[in-house]
């Protein structure tokens, strides 16, 4: 004699029924994360790249073209921007002009370069109902850098 009864002999089919959406979900939720976190170490390693290239010398450091190519093909990617910029700060933390004479008094100025890379994927789970916030991931990093006198 059998030790089951007679009535559930479908219930793990039910079960099956039940967990297999939830697990998928679990699943994607997962490979998303993923995904989003390889997007943001490539965000900054672009960012980083960037500012890199124009922090060597001061003629690197007018190049914001060159910077972002810099960032771009470090970031391989065509889903990724780059904006780069050059600033002047005296060593008293005050804003100055770049390159004026004079411009920071007794103290000494600094150059300073600035990365700002984003870098846009779509979701795997590219569904029309979802809100836009799941349907693409947006990442945004910035990186600063002196520049060497």
């Amino acid at each position: 004699m059998s030790a089951r009864s007679g009535g559930t002999s479908g219930a793990a089919m039910a079960e099956l029924v039940i967990l297999a959406p939830l697990l998928l979900l679990i699943m994607l939720g997962l490979v998303e994360a993923g995904r989003a976190g390889d997007l943001a170490v490539t965000v900054a390693s672009a960012a980083r790249a960037g500012v890199q290239y124009g922090s060597q010398t001061t003629t690197t450091a007018a190049d914001t073209t060159g910077m972002q190519t810099a960032a771009t093909n470090d970031a391989n990617n065509t889903n990724v921007t780059a904006v780069a910029s050059e600033y002047c700060q005296c060593e008293d933390l005050t804003a100055s002009v770049c390159g004026q004479a004079g411009a920071c008094s007794a103290n000494h100025q600094n150059t300073y370069v600035k990365v700002i890379v984003t870098g846009t994927e779509s979701s795997v789970i590219n569904y029309a109902p979802l809100p836009a916030g799941l349907r693409a991931v947006s990442i945004t990093t910035t990186a600063i850098m002196r520049v060497t006198p």
